[in-house]
């Protein structure tokens, strides 16, 4: 569904959501009732697998990161910006569990 294009997708999530937060070339964030939806194209082949990306939001990325190094959690990357939205840094690292599965932390930060 989301190999073509994810932003494409916001006039039919739109009946559903209400509200698009932001979107770029490869990703699309809504509002779906208190929650929010992220869309987005895999940012490297070995994401591109069957199994949904869970995103857990955490307030200081860089400390939870350092945290969950240290009790041997596998990191794919280093937590990095990947959206700015006026005054808003959004940041993510993504990690696999156990099965091998990808999930994320990010953090929303106040830019300095």
């Amino acid at each position: 569904m989301l190999e073509n294009d994810p932003v494409g997708y916001e006039e039919q999530f739109h009946k559903l959501m209400q509200i698009i937060l932001f979107k770029t070339d490869s990703m699309a964030f809504f509002e779906c009732n208190g929650l929010r939806l992220l869309l987005s194209l895999p940012e490297k082949e070995e994401f591109a697998q069957s199994s949904s990306v869970i995103y857990f939001q955490v307030e200081k990325i860089k400390n939870t990161y350092g945290d969950l190094l240290s009790k041997e959690i596998v990191f794919i990357d280093e937590p990095h910006i990947v959206s700015k939205m006026g005054q808003i840094e959004t940041w993510m690292t993504f990690f696999k569990d156990t099965e091998g599965n990808t999930h994320a932390l990010m953090s929303e930060v106040q830019c300095q």
